[in-house]
């Protein structure tokens, strides 16, 4: 039974010590709507590309965890949409043992990271602690993920919807530095400073790389998060878009959203209130994201020479 699948291209690319970069696949499946959530996956393979990279997007593809999924499994997955499971790192096995396909979160995608050796991955926003997490205990799966797998991990932040502040407290329990590109402060996805402090800032992918290579070398487990403020012309206003997600979260609460429904129902609401200006910042933040990761990417590979 095979369970594992990496791609010849990522295979190839490895082997020879060229720079790979990680994309997930919940974005296709749960983050956006068909065809932009299609249209925007190929967008971004074609980025990492024109950047010198190999793109390695990961899913479970018929019951085979899949690192470097072809255009077709990609077209699969923004077809089938929210049909598709949301697998997480809990989830992986299930999907495997049924044979059916998922879209990979950042936990679910960093695991596959670790099983073919892939140290940088690019995403839009991570998961953290829910608004009122204190009461309901809804932490992502993400941040436990960060403080065990040795990844490098790029995003603008953490998702708006969330309680940001509580999420940095975590990510500081778990050991897991937060490191601000060309920035002190933390994004918050939607918007480029969301009131809360980073733990460094440095200011080019060189930096980046040598801080995480050398975690690596001091044989430290654990992630790196690198926080990338989306481009100022795609930021949306602060009041308007915190308007936005007080408003999809009664939605949510109204229609009695809860686990891992929460994400994908508030994305989907904000895109519709916003009449799709949160879109346009969504897959924005994603190439701006996809164009640092391809350059600590390469900037780490010139390390390990």
């Amino acid at each position: 039974m095979q369970v594992l699948k990496i791609s010849r291209e990522v295979a190839a690319a490895l082997d020879d010590n060229r720079p790979v970069v990680a994309l997930e696949s919940t974005i296709i499946s749960h983050g956006m709507p068909y065809p932009q959530n299609v249209e925007t996956a190929l967008a971004v393979e074609r980025i990492v590309r024109d950047n010198g990279c190999t793109p390695a997007t990961v899913a479970v593809i018929g019951g085979v965890l899949t690192v470097g999924c072809s255009a077709d499994d990609i077209q699969l997955l923004g077809k089938r949409g929210t049909a598709v499971v949301k697998a997480s790192r809990r989830d992986l096995p299930v999907v495997v043992a049924q044979g059916a396909d998922g879209a990979t979160t950042v936990a679910g995608t960093m695991y596959a990271c670790k099983a073919a050796k892939i140290d940088v991955f690019a995403t839009g926003g991570i998961g953290g602690a829910h608004r009122n997490s204190d009461k309901t205990m809804d932490i992502s799966a993400d941040l436990d993920e960060l403080q065990q797998t040795s990844v490098l991990v790029v995003c603008a932040g953490a998702k708006s919807i969330l309680d940001i502040g509580l999420t940095l407290e975590c990510l500081e329990t778990r050991g897991v530095p937060v490191i601000g590109y060309q920035t002190e402060q933390m994004p918050a996805f939607y918007t480029r400073d969301s009131g809360f402090k980073v733990n460094y800032r440095l200011d080019s992918p060189e930096q980046i790389a040598r801080a995480f290579y050398a975690q690596r070398r001091l044989g430290m487990n654990g992630g790196m998060l690198v926080a990338n403020p989306v481009p100022a012309e795609y930021s949306m206003d602060g009041d308007y878009i915190d308007a936005c997600i007080n408003d999809a979260l009664k939605q949510a609460d109204a229609q009695g959203i809860t686990g891992k429904q929460v994400t994908p129902f508030l994305l989907d609401k904000i895109r519709q209130i916003t009449c799709g200006e949160s879109l346009q910042t969504n897959i924005q933040l994603v190439y701006n994201n996809v164009r640092l990761a391809c350059g600590i990417a390469s900037e780490l590979c010139k390390l390990r020479k």
